[in-house]
C-alpha cells in the first residue's frame, strides 16, 4: 500500500472506522452488523448509503464495483467468521481513495496469494484494480480478530 498502513479500529464506545495513515481521513462511517443472514444485504445497503456523501454516484460502474466488493467481503465474513457476532462495516474517503473494510472476530487471515484466494476475493481484487487499488487484512488492534479491506482509487 505504498508504505502507508491500514489499520482498522475495533472497539465499542469510542468511533471507530478505518484509518489509513498518510493523508487525513476526509470522511468515515462505520456499521456494526449482526452476522446472520441479512448482514450481507444490510452492509450493502450501509455502503450505499454512505455513497453519494462520499461523491459517488448511485447507480455509476464505481459504485457498483464498490457494491460487489463489499457484498463478497460480508459474504465471506458470514461464512468464515461464525462464530462472531457482528462485524463492522467500515467505510473511509481520503486521498482519492475509498476504502471499504470489514472487520469480525475470527482470527484466521484469508491467504491472499494468487494460489490460496478464493473465487470472490479474486474477483474483489480484479474489482479493485480497474480502479488502482488492491486488497489487504490485517489482524485487528483490540481483539483477536480481522479487518479485510479493499482500496479504489476515486475516478476523476
Amino acid at each position: 500500500m505504498n508504505g502507508r498502513r491500514f489499520r482498522p479500529l475495533w472497539g465499542r464506545g469510542r468511533p471507530a472506522a478505518p484509518v489509513e495513515y498518510g493523508p487525513p481521513v476526509v470522511r468515515r462511517h462505520l456499521a456494526s452488523i449482526e452476522v446472520g443472514p441479512e448482514a450481507v444485504r444490510r452492509a450493502r445497503e450501509t455502503v450505499a448509503a454512505y455513497l453519494p456523501s462520499a461523491g459517488v454516484a448511485p447507480g455509476s460502474a464505481f459504485a457498483d464495483a464498490v457494491l460487489l466488493a463489499t457484498s463478497e467481503l460480508a459474504a465471506n465474513a458470514v461464512r468464515h467468521a461464525p462464530r462472531s457476532p457482528v462485524m463492522d462495516v467500515g467505510i473511509a474517503v481520503a486521498a482519492g481513495q475509498l476504502i471499504v473494510s470489514v472487520e469480525d472476530a475470527e482470527p484466521v487471515l484469508p491467504d491472499l496469494s494468487a494460489e490460496g484466494m478464493g473465487a470472490g476475493l479474486r474477483m474483489v481484487t480484479e474489482l479493485a484494480g480497474d480502479y488502482r487499488g488492491g486488497v489487504g487484512t490485517e489482524r485487528a488492534v483490540d481483539h483477536d480478530g480481522k479487518a479485510v479491506y479493499v482500496r479504489f482509487g476515486i475516478p476523476s
